[in-house]
């Protein structure tokens, strides 16, 4: 699959998320422990804000933030 096909399947797992996103508030916290809800209900669906947090609060690079995230969105 090219990066073209990739990020297009991304963004379109991510509408859905972004659109359910007070559903998914629980399985994000399931996910990542370590966010508090007010960093989840900060990021409303925002999939870089998502991102920034999950690799500030775990301390990992924001390519692994964005594969957790991707692998995530291709789950729900």
């Amino acid at each position: 699959m090219s990066d073209l096909e990739k990020r297009k399947e991304r963004l379109m797992n991510w509408d859905q998320i972004k659109g359910n996103w007070k559903q998914m508030t629980g399985s994000i916290k399931q996910n990542w422990g370590k966010l508090t809800d007010d960093e989840i209900q900060q990021a409303e669906g925002n999939y870089d804000q998502l991102v920034g947090k999950i690799q500030e609060r775990y301390g990992i690079e924001k390519d692994e933030a964005q594969k957790q995230v991707d692998d995530f969105a291709a789950r729900h």
